[in-house]
């Protein structure tokens, strides 16, 4: 891919914007903005009895509490099953034995560069949660198939978690 003029036009506190002209093809030079993410982890908790543990979580992007997957934003170096045994104990107090990787997704790459690695967590073990102050945040406990089904009529809307719960469906679990 051929840029130029590539600037930075807003450093926040989780994602910085990037301006550039990329060249596309023969169609010449044209203008992009693209929100930089360090990029993140979701964990898919499923227990030995065939239930997953999901929480509900307030966004306020979308004005809504959702159901996701626990998840978390990746540190600087910081490997994605690190990151997902952090965020897996810190939201739901729940240890895992084994992590299975999911893949991978892009969010909206449209606009955003965000890529969240999936991994499916069993051999689990409960302890307490350490949520971070501002999060407030309910676990949910519930048969793996009734998650897919929220999945599949539009309960559970959050992209990552909907990419998790069918992956981990496909694997026959």
């Amino acid at each position: 891919m051929e840029t130029k003029n590539r600037a930075t036009l807003f450093e926040g506190l989780v994602i910085d914007v990037e301006q550039m002209e990329v060249r596309i093809g023969t169609k010449g030079w044209h203008t992009f903005q693209v929100v930089r993410h360090p990029g993140g982890v979701g964990v898919l908790p499923l227990h030995d009895d065939g239930t997953v543990t999901l929480i509900r979580q307030l966004r306020p992007s979308v004005g809504a509490t959702l159901y996701e997957l626990p998840a978390g934003r990746l540190d600087p170096g910081e490997e994605p099953a690190a990151c997902g045994l952090r965020e897996l104990a810190e939201e739901t107090g729940l240890s895992a034995g084994r992590l299975e990787p999911l893949g991978a997704i892009f969010t909206s790459p449209g606009v955003f560069d965000e890529k969240i690695h999936l991994f499916l967590a069993t051999e689990l073990t409960q302890g307490e949660a350490d949520q971070e102050h501002y999060e407030d945040i309910e676990s949910v406990r519930l048969p793996l198939e009734e998650a897919i089904r929220m999945a599949a009529d539009g309960r559970i809307c959050d992209g990552k978690t909907i990419v998790a719960l069918f992956r981990a469906s496909a694997g026959k679990r």
